[in-house]
């Protein structure tokens, strides 16, 4: 799915009005519209008291259509038009007067914080005081009755967004933006949402398709979009009945060190279950009988050093290396990690602490080969790329590091973002339980495995993380968020893949995300 910026969105509701010969207050009607049916299929006609605040913008109007449709249906609703303003949208005074001409219960107009009006425990909120088309903080007085919303622990649902938050750039007052239970934002999501900085203003989130041009959405190229089952699905190549396992790659996967030997049996054990043909792995000695007993499927090979790396001498040619898991960060092992970046031509896959080389040896970055898939937690992409004042700027470093070394990067979180110098792709799988040790490992693993198997590094990337999250899923959904290990999402892998058929008998991946 994709991410409009807000400047698109503004274009296709233009193009949609010409287009489809309606006006833009019949546009306002129809997707208002489809709040208030959500929020009648929700509330049933309880007799609770609804209160509507309107900001004077086309946002406001969204919430006036809304609520004079609740009031016909005989909901208790209270009108609150936000005046920060003498300027008003020319559909605002349209739904303003269709509300006035409704009720004898007129809007009341706040104008300071002397005309804030209480809100209970029990009340049903409907914030549509500010949109899409938010671009600046708010004033003072507007910003503290946000805060007073917020203080009153009402249910909020917000329109579009939440009220303070700005589509696709910084917010930097986090106090003043509407702390949502419920967000029904319009035909797309925003970048805004996905972001840790600003995702939990938005609490459950619902896209309602308002019918904008399809020819526009279908045709724009976005900046973002959005990866779910769907998408992943597409991205997905079905196996060949006439292969043998030299058809599906021979990874090798260069990690381990005294004590840290699981971020390798975790890694090497995901790779196989993603269905890589054949996995070698490199390790310290110590790790001989850990690896052969522990994952009798994949071969070993050992450094000559017992307890970490010194020299990655593995005389093959893999179709793909990983390397970082477990290794640690003692100079013998950087300058291991130095000669094997020399003498490596094809995109890798580097985690963990061969990040944190990465980092302490920033010289090294030229060495890495293009399209390697870098996958940072958001430390180790600080100790990357330097600290960051916003998730945007967050964003802008990483892309300029993508740009620089022709990399892919994969920023780990609870919506994880792929990204290279000119695409991002936010992942939607995934679940608080996968934050525990060695889940990162597995994801090494699983897009080290479809590397090998020949997929693009950038699909690989993208795919890879959609089936991590998946994995994660499907193990929580049996055991618990607190009884998901690293274990289970490696060994939920499968699964994960059979998961995005399990509605269909045939496979048959086409139309592609733009990859």
């Amino acid at each position: 799915m994709k991410i409009f910026s807000a400047g698109q969105l503004k274009d296709a509701d233009q193009i949609t009005l010409e287009k489809q010969g309606i006006s833009s207050t019949d546009l306002m009607e129809r997707a208002a519209t489809l709040v208030f049916e959500e929020i009648d299929r929700r509330l049933q006609g309880a007799h609770i008291p609804v209160k509507i605040f309107c900001g004077i913008g086309n946002n406001g109007g969204d919430g006036l259509v809304v609520g004079r449709l609740l009031l016909e249906k005989g909901y208790d609703v209270s009108f609150y038009i936000v005046n920060y303003s003498e300027h008003r949208s020319k559909d605002f005074l349209v739904n303003y007067d269709r509300v006035k001409n409704q009720t004898t219960k007129w809007p009341a107009l706040l104008r300071s914080e002397e005309d804030f009006p209480e809100i209970k425990k029990g009340d049903f909120v409907v914030d549509a005081i500010f949109g899409v088309g938010l671009n600046r903080p708010l004033v003072p007085w507007v910003a503290n009755l946000v805060k007073h919303i917020n203080a009153s622990e009402a249910f909020v649902l917000a329109i579009d967004l939440p009220s303070g938050l700005m589509a696709d750039q910084p917010t930097e007052d986090k106090e003043a933006i509407i702390k949502a239970g419920y967000t029904i934002t319009f035909q797309s999501p925003k970048m805004s949402f996905f972001l840790p900085e600003t995702a939990p203003f938005v609490g459950e989130l619902q896209i309602m398709d308002i019918a904008l041009d399809r020819e526009y959405l279908i045709n724009t190229k976005t900046e973002a979009q959005l990866i779910g089952r769907e998408e992943a699905k597409m991205l997905y190549r079905p196996r060949n009945k006439f292969s043998h396992k030299g058809t599906y790659g021979h990874a090798l996967m260069v990690g381990g060190s005294y004590g840290k030997m699981g971020s390798i049996c975790l890694s090497a054990t995901a790779a196989m279950r993603a269905g890589a043909g054949m996995v070698t792995v490199f390790i310290p000695g110590c790790g001989y009988e850990i690896l052969q007993t522990s994952l009798p499927e994949a071969m070993v090979l050992t450094d000559t050093n017992e307890k970490m790396l010194t020299d990655i001498d593995h005389k093959m040619d893999p179709s793909v290396i990983g390397f970082g898991v477990g290794v640690g960060t003692d100079r013998q092992t950087g300058k291991a990690f130095s000669g094997l970046l020399r003498k490596t031509e094809k995109p890798m896959v580097i985690d963990a602490d061969g990040l944190n080389i990465l980092s302490k040896n920033k010289e090294l970055l030229k060495l890495v080969p293009e399209a390697s898939i870098l996958t940072p937690h958001p430390k180790e992409l600080e100790r990357l790329v330097g600290k960051w004042s916003n998730d945007f700027e967050k964003l802008e470093r990483a892309r300029a590091l993508a740009k620089e070394y022709k990399l892919i990067l994969v920023l780990k979180d609870a919506y994880t973002i792929t990204l290279t110098a000119d695409d991002l792709y936010i992942n939607t799988s995934g679940n608080p339980g996968m934050a525990t040790a060695g889940s990162g490992d597995v994801l090494t693993g699983i897009l080290i495995s479809l590397l090998a198997q020949g997929y693009n590094p950038l699909t690989a990337a993208v795919l890879g993380v959609f089936l991590h999250g998946r994995s994660g899923d499907l193990a929580a959904e049996k055991l618990s968020y607190e009884g998901t290990i690293a274990g289970d999402i490696a060994r939920h892998t499968g699964a994960a893949i059979l998961d995005l058929f399990q509605s269909e008998n045939k496979i048959n991946p086409n139309n592609p995300p733009n990859i």
